[in-house]
């Protein structure tokens, strides 16, 4: 099971940069990310080599943070790929919360991460239907 790191963040001026800065003094990798913005705060969702490590480094900087469970499926770089992931999703009743996109480093293949309720089950689901789960 991936481990994301969701980080809660002001809405100013240099605070990606300082995130970042703190993630490269403790030799962290960004494997993934999205940030979702508000006018005064914003998420921003890591997949991280270190969650753990992350999670502490940024508390200690005063940054609030969670940890959460996500889903890492590779697709092949083709068109239609992301729908056939959705549809098999849909199809099993399945609701997204978000979803965001990286890339397998080893492969090459994109990397689709996503949220949703009870990810062992759906993790099952969708590597019945033939999707690689990592």
């Amino acid at each position: 099971m991936l481990k994301q790191v969701s980080i809660y963040a002001e809405n100013k001026k240099g605070t990606m940069q300082d995130i970042t800065a703190i993630l490269q003094k403790k030799e962290i990798n960004i494997l993934g990310s999205v940030t979702n913005d508000s006018a005064e705060y914003g998420i921003i969702r890591m997949v991280v080599s270190n969650p753990e490590e992350t999670i502490d480094a940024l508390t200690e900087s005063g940054y609030v943070c969670k940890l959460t469970s996500v889903i890492a499926v590779e697709v092949e770089d083709e068109v239609g790929n992301l729908n056939h992931l959705l549809t098999a999703l849909h199809d099993s009743n399945i609701n997204v919360n978000y979803i965001y996109l990286s890339f397998n480093r080893e492969s090459g293949k994109p990397i689709m991460v996503f949220h949703t309720e009870d990810i062992c089950e759906v993790e099952e689901c969708i590597a019945a239907r033939g999707f690689t789960v990592l």
